[in-house]
């Protein structure tokens, strides 16, 4: 009942609206900051930081997290100049999907799933309350980004999205059992 609420009420949809933008603007401010700081970004820090101190069973020295953990040391920090423009790139455009409202659902995913990596390395902040309104934003769907850019973009993707898949796929027509080509 509440999630038939959520994605398809005129109401949810401004409630909705306003919790996308303060989303939104915290990931645009965090990116923009990223992107224009004085120093360049450089994700190597917090990186090294998450496998010198990964998060912890309580009470023990067993990882909670160890597929992350070695994630983090056998690929991320070994490539840590993609996460230099993944991560502010990353944060700004999603903060601009869901300002605008424009693909909101895509948005915030990768917004929350930014959150998700947070966490696991064992960053808190503000990362558990974002993830948590991310939640109602992403099981509302297209009524998140209604009174957005959504509004438009979701139909003329819908459209031709359609479009381009029947005219690739070329599936016979079936009838009585029988295929037609």
């Amino acid at each position: 009942m509440f999630t038939t609420w959520l994605r398809s009420n005129n109401w949810a949809a401004g409630i909705l609206t306003v919790l996308r933008i303060y989303l939104g603007w915290g990931f645009l401010t965090a990116g923009w900051e990223k992107l224009t700081g004085p120093e360049a970004f450089s994700a190597a820090g917090f990186l090294t930081n998450a496998i010198k101190k990964p998060v912890l069973v309580a009470h023990s020295t067993t990882l909670q997290y160890p597929t992350y953990h070695a994630f983090l040391q056998g690929f991320a920090l070994p490539n840590v100049g993609l996460f230099n423009f993944l991560v502010p790139w990353g944060e700004f455009l999603v903060g601009l999907g869901l300002i605008f409202g424009v693909l909101t659902t895509a948005a915030v995913f990768f917004g929350m799933l930014m959150n998700l990596m947070y966490m696991m390395a064992g960053t808190v902040s503000s990362n558990p309350w974002d993830f948590f309104i991310g939640t109602f934003i992403i099981v509302a769907g297209y009524n998140a980004g209604r009174y957005g850019g959504d509004y438009w973009v979701i139909p003329w993707v819908r459209k031709h999205i359609t479009r381009w898949v029947s005219a690739e796929v070329d599936l016979p027509s079936v009838s009585n059992n029988k295929v037609k080509h």
